[in-house]
């Protein structure tokens, strides 16, 4: 956040005069100009990254400045000084667009806490608008209904393009809730294949027999209730695809089967006797290790090869970054259509709130809950109390790699550092070889207390 631009807005010539050459010390460019109509000049002159303003000020005071930078600045955080006793006139500021508050005398310290929380929010927020931007503007950040633009689904779609045009049979593996589905038709649709139909079963979903029954169709009179000829997925996907979703659940006579289509391509269907031949291109999905349930003999080996022609995996969430942010964004413009409401987006302290979730049921999880978060709004945004659940826990014990977020494993470093250092702040930045102010901002951020961190280590 060093060399960030930050503009003082204070009628006190001295006030802003020790302000300004402070947060110069502290590595910033700083500048400072006498009250709002000074600001707003110097603000198209100089754009600054933050305005601490005083809301006390002759011509043009701080309330009004924060109106006026909302409007025509909407992305510059503003944080405003006010006396102790006019903290009402502060909070009215925030509404007004303001980030924070800080009361007189400034506390310094605190001063660098709120501009460090400030700064990091527009990051993210840019950060955020440069996927989007990516999304919209290149093609190889996305695919067929697929988004993010993270390194693991970048990957993801490169292996994708290339196999797309091929018939060769896929296996998609990855965690419930990551988008095997989705992957399974965007392949369909980039294939030759995009006109014919794209047919989809759920393995784990039906009985033994009813699952033959709904793969290879069945004849009149082949079991009870069979009063007509039914065709099964296999011939409803003739010169398409079949998606065969939890193919690990599959019985392991009905894998016999499977492998008799995919070698012959042709099947008999249940009570029949006449082959039926169908040219299908078969992509199967499954959230089980299915290399170790050969080995279990709970699969079978000329199967997995079979399926496992060419592999891939969907990457959990937790393993997409900022992809979470831009997910989110997604869905809140399709429920907030769904359901006729105006919801502009998410307050800063959602987004935080939505990028710390660690998101264990992946992006079904993600979806449910911000079509749950745009329902429940009642404001412009959905703010982080709008969202159904809690924040990521604090780290306790030791972190996945992979598995963690970078965010997570920075959090464990620098609280176990601060456990061996015994609590001492300017030990544990020696250390980890970062600043005394950096420890100070993440602990702030973490609403973990100097104290209550020297107290869990004595």
């Amino acid at each position: 956040m060093k060399e960030s631009r930050i503009l003082v807005v204070e009628d006190e010539a001295g006030a802003r005069s020790a302000m300004v050459k402070l947060l110069r010390q502290e590595g910033y460019e700083a500048e400072g100009v006498e009250d709002g109509v000074a600001a707003l000049e110097k603000v198209g002159e100089w754009p600054p990254d933050l305005v601490i303003t005083d809301l006390s000020m002759p011509r043009m005071d701080g309330a009004a400045l924060v109106k006026e930078l909302r409007a025509g600045h909407p992305d510059l955080p503003t944080i405003v000084v006010t006396s102790s006793d006019d903290v009402k006139t502060a909070v009215a500021a925030m509404r007004a667009g303001a980030v924070d508050y800080l009361t007189k005398p400034v506390d310094f310290d605190a001063l660098l806490v709120a501009m460090e929380r400030a700064l990091a929010h527009v990051a993210v927020r840019v950060e955020a608008e440069n996927l989007r931007r990516h999304i919209r503007e290149k093609e190889d950040v996305g695919l067929q209904g697929l988004v993010g633009a993270s390194p693991a689904m970048q990957r993801v779609y490169r292996v994708a393009r290339r196999v797309s045009p091929s018939r060769a049979t896929v296996l998609i593996t990855g965690e419930s809730g990551t988008g095997k589905g989705e992957l399974a038709r965007a392949i369909h649709n980039l294939s030759p294949r995009a006109k014919a139909p794209f047919v989809s079963l759920h393995c784990a979903a039906l009985a033994e027999s009813l699952l033959e029954s709904e793969l290879f169709g069945h004849e009149k009179g082949a079991f009870t209730g069979a009063d007509r000829r039914r065709p099964g997925r296999f011939e409803s996907a003739d010169g398409g695809t079949l998606f065969l979703d939890e193919i690990g659940e599959v019985p392991m006579l009905t894998q016999v089967k499977l492998l008799e289509v995919l070698q012959t391509r042709t099947f008999n269907r249940v009570g029949g006797n006449e082959p039926v031949k169908v040219d299908v291109r078969l992509i199967a999905a499954t959230n089980r290790d299915l290399a170790a349930d050969v080995s279990a003999g709970r699969f079978r080996e000329d199967l997995y090869y079979r399926l496992n022609v060419v592999h891939l995996e969907m990457p959990p969430l937790r393993l997409r970054g900022s992809d979470a942010l831009v997910l989110a964004e997604h869905f809140l413009r399709r429920f907030a259509e769904e359901n006729q409401k105006r919801v502009d987006g998410f307050t800063e302290r959602a987004r935080t709130k939505i990028l710390g979730h660690r998101w264990p049921g992946n992006v079904r999880a993600l979806e449910n809950a911000i079509e749950r978060a745009v329902v429940l709004c009642d404001q412009g945004k959905v703010d982080a109390d709008d969202l159904p659940f809690e924040s990521a826990p604090e780290t306790s014990g030791p972190l996945r790699v992979p598995g963690s977020t970078m965010a997570e494993i920075e959090k464990f470093a620098i609280l176990k550092t601060l456990e061996a250092a015994g609590g001492s702040t300017s030990r544990a930045a020696e250390m980890l070889d970062i600043s005394v102010r950096t420890i100070q901002y993440r602990l702030h951020e973490y609403g973990i207390s100097k104290d209550k961190t020297q107290k869990q280590t004595m």
